[in-house]
């Protein structure tokens, strides 16, 4: 199956605590990639390492269960295939930290900042659409600007679990520029969203 057949059937909802079920089958027992649950970008290393697995669960649980912006779901045909974390920047602590991602300016940017795709809708461009579905969501939303932090790949076979950011190509064909680059292998891009109207 390619993207074109894959998008029609393709829906994207908020996590929210009516389809927590969905995210707990997309991620499995691992918790997506090693225990993450998506709580890396919100933790300190200590804090994360500490929670790994069940606490780094119960963390996300009580985010969604605030009502907290976490990220979108994709499904198709009803099956959760995809994942894309998608909240305020500020809301990322370890982002807010980072010395390679610092922030360039004062505006109020969403954060893109990590994908899950299940294993057999992989290479498919769903990264691509879990984007364009962000997009439609900060568009819906009035989110002014959208900010994420792709990986640049070194070749054609960099481990999956190192392309947890996304692919910096399936934002620059989404419309992103890169604002900020301070190493070979990591961008910083931005979109600024035209909200529908």
């Amino acid at each position: 199956m390619d993207k074109d057949a894959l998008h029609p059937e393709l829906k994207f909802q908020s996590l929210t605590a009516d389809n927590w079920n969905q995210f707990e089958e997309l991620m499995g027992e691992r918790g997506g990639c090693g225990g993450c649950w998506c709580m890396s970008p919100r933790l300190s290393s200590k804090e994360f390492s500490e929670n790994k697995y069940s606490g780094n669960k119960k963390l996300m649980q009580d985010l969604v269960n605030a009502n907290s912006p976490t990220g979108l779901i994709a499904t198709y045909k009803n099956e959760p295939v995809g994942w894309i974390a998608l909240a305020p920047r500020e809301d990322y602590s370890r982002i807010e930290r980072s010395r390679a991602l610092k922030r360039i300016d004062g505006k109020p940017v969403w954060s893109i900042t990590c994908f899950f795709v299940k294993k057999e809708f992989r290479k498919m461009g769903l990264s691509q659409l879990l984007i364009k579905g962000a997009i439609d969501y900060a568009k819906k939303n009035r989110i002014k600007t959208l900010e994420a932090y792709p990986t640049i790949p070194y070749s054609d076979k960099v481990p999956a679990a190192f392309l947890w950011f996304g692919v910096l190509s399936a934002f620059t064909n989404n419309g992103f520029k890169v604002v900020q680059q301070n190493s070979k292998s990591r961008a910083m891009v931005r979109l600024d969203v035209q909200p529908l109207p």
